[in-house]
């Protein structure tokens, strides 16, 4: 009997430790809009997560074409269905997540500035709350040395981007600085949604001599409107990441959006498995930058290129 009891024991220690190897995780992807930059920083998000806990983590991932009001309804489904973990691609999706619970840990991505989307004050590199993620903020004086490097003779840098996005305004504000201490004169010009990009970007290249877009997710989806103004007037455009430049821009200083993501996946499993507190996770930032420009643009428009930029591929 102690034998046959033994093995009883045996069998449902088994049993239980066979559950706990087959128990899902479930998270949810909030991405805002689709453009290249934030479906690489989804794929990345993805693949860390399947290649870490493979059938063990069930990922749903839902897209808002660009919506607020969707994000909201996405994340509010999320938290009926209970996940494990929501993982809201750009502002606007973490924002929404932020708004729907308290509880559930978020991680956000290609968010510029956390500060500024959660409305905190003394930031100390957490958020306090149930959240942290990944920053898609590359270095802005950087990018305005850039600018600098390739355009020494301009005079006044047009600001494009979205008035709706508040990551934007930041960028905005803050390389106002760094091209006034290069010398240059910036004037804003913005739109309040894709309906107007066509008639701002015009606009801007009637009043500046470049023109810079920050990582702002409706220009990133206009980069064809916004191409077929500047092109025929021959004002270049710096953006602040590659698909933004692969679309209408000429150079950029650009992350990789996928390894974005894929650093997110791996901050999810840290949650998921060690147990490790969002609230106290620092934002982490892309490790690399790369000086990169759109050949055909930079012909067109007879940009010189230095040989230390490497070429958009595609």
């Amino acid at each position: 009997m102690k034998k046959l009891l033994a093995i009883l024991v045996a069998a449902m220690l088994c049993l239980g430790m066979t559950a706990v190897a087959e128990a899902t995780y479930t998270v949810g992807v909030c991405q805002l809009v689709q453009h290249p930059a934030l479906d690489a920083a989804t794929q990345g998000f993805v693949d860390a997560l399947t290649e870490k806990l493979g059938d063990a983590v069930a990922i749903d991932v839902q897209n808002a074409s660009g919506d607020s009001n969707t994000c909201s309804t996405i994340v509010n489904g999320f938290v009926s269905d209970n996940v494990s973990l929501i993982m809201a691609n750009a502002t606007p999706a973490l924002q929404a997540a932020v708004a729907a619970t308290g509880d559930i840990p978020i991680l956000g991505t290609s968010v510029t500035d956390y500060a500024t989307a959660l409305e905190i004050d003394g930031w100390t590199g957490a958020t306090g709350i149930n959240v942290s993620g990944t920053s898609d903020l590359a270095p802005l004086d950087q990018q305005a040395a850039m600018l600098s490097e390739l355009f020494p003779d301009a005079k006044v840098v047009g600001l494009l981007y979205c008035s709706a996005e508040p990551n934007s305004k930041y960028q905005a504000d803050v390389i106002t600085g760094c091209l006034t201490e290069l010398g240059y004169e910036t004037v804003e010009y913005t739109f309040a949604d894709s309906n107007d990009v066509a008639s701002v970007a015009q606009s801007a290249c009637d009043g500046c001599d470049v023109i810079y877009i920050p990582t702002d997710n409706t220009a990133a989806s206009c980069t064809e409107a916004i191409r077929n103004v500047v092109e025929p007037a021959a004002k270049p455009v710096i953006a602040g990441e590659e698909g933004i430049c692969k679309g209408c821009g000429v150079a950029t200083l650009s992350i990789s959006y996928y390894d974005l993501g894929y650093a997110t996946g791996e901050m999810a499993c840290e949650v998921l498995v060690n147990g490790a507190d969002v609230a106290t996770l620092p934002v982490t930032f892309a490790p690399n930058v790369t000086k990169e420009y759109n050949a055909e643009l930079a012909e067109a428009l007879g940009v010189t290129i230095p040989e230390d930029y490497v070429a958009i591929e595609g």
